[in-house]
């Protein structure tokens, strides 16, 4: 018979596995803290695809996971924008698979990628982007190469923070710093010249704009996607 301290600690145990099993929910503390979930596990109804009102049914919500099911499913958005924000997100990416979370989207380019910076999702194994280290998975595409201990393989969840407040860009993956950089400042003008947006005309110009996720022609899985305005 178990006495009532080793009861204790496995019902403790317990509820702390129900609280962090809960995906897709908001703790009541988010809740006073002003966070708002972008997708609570089945609603799609905060997404459309780029330069569309609506939104491919090859993204679905299946399991309580938002997956693009396959490629021709199209980048997507959120319909609203944001300006200062701490965003979180949970990703898990297929074998061999490439895919991006995208912020201060605007629809004035030809894709949406033209004017955003984008946090890199890789399959760091298997993809021929892996080759440049600025493309492996958590890095901030093409400026800034992500620590290898912020990474792992394919078809594992990964946990990303992604904050911006007053033009600094601040990220994590899995609680190791990925990026911390203010946007238009010389050591971002630096990185610019020396990257593929060089001569981007617009490239994260805008001081607000949408959170969008990429069609890269692989299958992609997000969940917990939640935000707070700052």
């Amino acid at each position: 018979m178990l006495n009532r301290s080793v009861l204790s600690v496995m019902l403790l145990a317990s509820c702390v596995f129900a609280v962090s099993a809960a995906d897709n929910q908001l703790s009541e503390k988010e809740k006073a803290e002003g966070w708002e979930l972008l997708f609570d596990g089945q609603d799609l109804s905060q997404w459309r695809n780029f330069k569309r009102d609506t939104l491919s049914d090859k993204w679905q919500a299946k399991d309580g996971v938002l997956q693009l099911s396959g490629a021709g499913g199209g980048d997507i958005l959120t319909k609203k924008t944001y300006e200062n924000f701490e965003l979180q997100v949970d990703w898990k990416i297929s074998a061999g698979g490439n895919s991006g979370i995208f912020v201060l989207v605007d629809e004035t380019g030809n894709a949406i990628y033209s004017h955003a910076p984008e946090i890199q999702i890789l399959d760091d194994a298997r993809h021929s982007d892996n080759k440049i280290d600025s493309h492996r998975s958590g890095s901030l595409y093409d400026l800034l190469a992500a620590p290898a201990s912020a990474q792992k393989p394919a078809e594992n969840w990964n946990h990303v923070v992604i904050r911006l407040e007053q033009g600094h860009l601040q990220v994590w993956q899995n609680d190791v710093v990925t990026t911390s950089i203010v946007i238009g400042s010389s050591s971002w003008n630096t990185l610019m010249a020396a990257s593929k947006f060089a001569n981007w005309d617009g490239f994260a110009k805008q001081h607000s704009g949408h959170i969008g996720l990429q069609d890269h022609g692989d299958p992609v899985y997000f969940k917990n996607i939640k935000i707070k305005e700052l």
